[in-house]
C-alpha cells in the first residue's frame, strides 16, 4: 500500500532525521540563539503538517529555515511550503542542463513520496517564461562512450510507442518497465556517442518518457515527483526545438495546478504555452484548461472567452495533432465546459453538456471516462437527482479502481458528503460503502486519507449541492486516455 500524501514539512524532516518532538527543540534553539524565545511543541509542528492546516508566520518561518539551513531570500522568493528541502526547484531552462535535469526527475522519483504539493508557483511560473522567450539550440554530441547505432534507437521507439498505446486498464502496470526504458536512454545520453539526428531523437524520447512517467507519478499523488519529470520532459522538448511538445508539458503542469487548486498560476503557464504553439488542436486543449482554470477563479467572461477559441481551434484542425493531444476530441470539449459551467453555478446546461460528452467518448478511454461520470454524478446531484448521481458515482468508482488511480478514487469520493443526507435513497449505501471501504484500507490507523479533500475545503464551502452539502470533484485530466 502506498505511504499517505506527506506534507513538505514532514519530507524535510525525513531528510534531517528529525522526529516532531525534534524539530520542536530545534526551533526553540534557532530562537535561543537570536536571543528570542519560541514556545514550540510537538502539537505545533503537527498542526503546521496537516492538509490546509496552519501556515507557520514569518517568524517561525524564519527559525524553521535557520534549521534546516534554507536561505531566507529562498523563503522568501517561493514561499510557504516549497522552499523547504526535498521540494527542490526545478533546474534553469539552458544548455548543458538537459540530460542533468532527466536525472534529477529520476533522483526525485526514487523517493516515492506522496506529497501534497508540486512544483513551487513561482518556480513554475519562471521555467515557462523560460521556455516561451529562450531560443532552443541542440547541444553538442557526447565525446566520449560508445556509439549509438539508429537502428536501436528506432527499437526504443517502436517499444515505448506500444507501451504507451496499451488500453488504460493495462497500462497501470507498465510503469517498471517505463522506468527501465527512461534509465536507457538517459543512460545513452549521458555516456554515448551519437550523431546529432540520432542525439535529438533520444532526447524526444526522452521528453515522451518523462511526460508519461510524469503521468503515473501524478495519478499515484507523487506530485513532486511528477513536476519534476514533466520539468524534465519539458527541457528535452526545448533542447530539440519541439514548440508543440513543450506547450502539452506546460499543460501537464499547468492542470496539475489546476488540480492542486492554483488556478493562477495555471493560467500564467498556458498563456506563456499559448505563445509558441500553432497547432490547431494543441491551442484547443491548451485554451480548454485555461477556460477551466478561469472558471475556477469565477471569471465567467474570460472562461466564455476561451472555451470559444476552444471549440473555433477544435473546428479549424485540418492536419494529424502531436501525439501528446492526438485524444483531443468534440466528448473532452463538451465535458470541460459543462466542469466550467459546474463552476459557475449553472448545473443545469452543465449536466447537458457532460451527458453528451460521456456518450461521445470512446470505450478505450476508461480513466478519462471515470472522471467524465464523476461530473456528470456531480452534476446530477446538485440537480437532486440522488439516486440517478449515486449509480453513476458507483460506476465511476468502480473504474476508477480498476484502472489503479488512486488520484481519480480520491476525486470520485470526494461526492460521498453530498450522499450522506439520503441514506436511504436507492444506491446511496452502498457507494458510501465502498467510499468507506477504501478509506479505511488507505487509513488504518484512523488517519484520514483524501489529502486533496483537506486542500479543497475552502473551494467545497462555496459550492453546495443538495441540502446545503458541500461539493467540489473539479479535478481532472481528459488526457490521462
Amino acid at each position: 500500500m502506498d505511504a499517505l500524501p506527506q506534507h513538505p514539512l514532514a519530507i524535510a524532516r525525513d531528510l534531517h532525521g528529525l522526529s516532531q518532538s525534534g524539530l520542536a527543540e530545534e526551533i526553540r534553539q534557532a530562537a535561543r540563539r537570536r536571543d528570542r524565545r519560541a514556545g514550540t511543541t510537538k502539537q505545533q509542528v503537527s498542526v503546521w503538517e496537516r492538509p490546509g492546516g496552519r501556515v507557520p508566520d514569518a517568524w517561525f518561518q524564519q527559525l524553521i529555515a535557520d534549521v534546516f539551513g534554507v536561505g531566507h531570500d529562498r523563503v522568501t522568493v517561493l514561499g510557504w511550503p516549497y522552499w523547504l528541502p526535498g521540494n527542490e526547484a526545478p533546474t534553469a531552462l539552458g544548455s548543458g542542463t538537459t540530460v542533468a535535469a532527466l536525472r534529477e526527475a529520476q533522483r526525485r522519483a526514487m523517493l516515492n513520496r506522496r506529497t501534497l504539493v508540486g512544483l513551487a508557483p513561482a518556480a513554475l511560473a519562471a521555467l515557462a517564461q523560460q521556455w516561451a522567450t529562450l531560443d532552443p539550440a541542440l547541444a553538442s554530441s557526447a565525446a566520449d562512450g560508445r556509439p549509438v547505432a539508429p537502428e536501436f534507437v528506432t527499437w526504443l521507439e517502436s517499444s515505448v510507442r506500444h507501451l504507451t498505446g496499451m488500453p488504460t486498464v493495462d497500462r497501470q502496470h507498465s510503469a517498471q518497465l517505463l522506468d527501465s526504458y527512461y534509465e536507457t536512454v538517459v543512460g545513452l545520453l549521458e555516456k554515448s556517442r551519437c550523431d546529432q539526428v540520432t542525439e535529438a531523437r533520444l532526447f524526444t524520447l526522452a521528453s515522451s518518457l518523462a511526460q508519461t512517467i510524469g503521468w503515473h507519478r501524478f495519478d499515484h499523488d507523487h506530485h513532486a515527483a511528477a513536476g519534476h519529470y514533466w520539468s524534465a520532459a519539458l527541457h528535452a522538448a526545448h533542447q530539440v526545438g519541439d514548440a508543440d511538445r513543450g506547450a502539452g508539458v506546460l499543460s501537464d503542469l499547468a492542470y496539475q495546478n489546476i488540480w492542486l487548486g492554483q488556478a493562477g498560476t495555471a493560467i500564467d503557464v498556458l498563456d506563456h504555452a499559448l505563445s509558441r504553439t500553432q497547432d490547431a488542436t494543441a491551442r484547443s486543449l491548451l485554451h480548454l484548461r485555461k477556460a477551466r482554470a478561469l472558471a475556477m477563479n469565477g471569471d465567467a467572461r474570460a472562461c466564455r472567452r476561451d472555451l470559444d477559441a476552444a471549440e473555433h481551434a477544435l473546428d479549424s484542425a485540418t492536419t494529424a495533432p502531436p501525439a501528446w493531444c492526438s485524444w483531443m476530441s468534440p466528448a473532452d470539449l463538451a465535458v470541460d465546459s459543462g466542469r466550467c459551467l459546474i463552476d459557475l453555478g449553472e448545473s443545469g446546461p452543465a449536466l447537458h453538456q457532460i451527458s453528451q460528452g460521456v456518450a461521445l467518448l470512446p470505450d478505450a478511454r476508461d480513466k478519462t471516462r471515470a472522471v467524465f461520470l464523476t461530473y456528470e454524478a456531480e452534476s446530477l446531484l446538485r440537480q437532486g437527482e440522488i439516486d440517478h448521481s449515486a449509480s453513476i458515482a458507483g460506476e465511476a468508482l468502480v473504474l476508477a479502481q480498476r484502472i489503479g488511480s488512486s488520484r481519480c478514487v480520491r476525486q470520485i469520493s470526494d461526492l460521498a458528503p453530498g450522499y450522506e443526507p439520503h441514506p436511504k435513497v436507492q444506491g446511496v449505501e452502498q457507494f458510501l460503502s465502498i467510499v468507506r471501504a477504501w478509506h479505511h484500507q488507505e487509513a488504518p490507523h484512523g488517519r484520514r486519507a483524501s489529502a486533496s479533500t483537506h486542500a479543497r475545503t475552502a473551494d467545497r464551502r462555496a459550492a453546495h449541492g443538495p441540502s446545503g452539502n458541500a461539493l467540489r470533484c473539479g479535478r481532472h485530466h481528459p488526457a490521462t486516455l
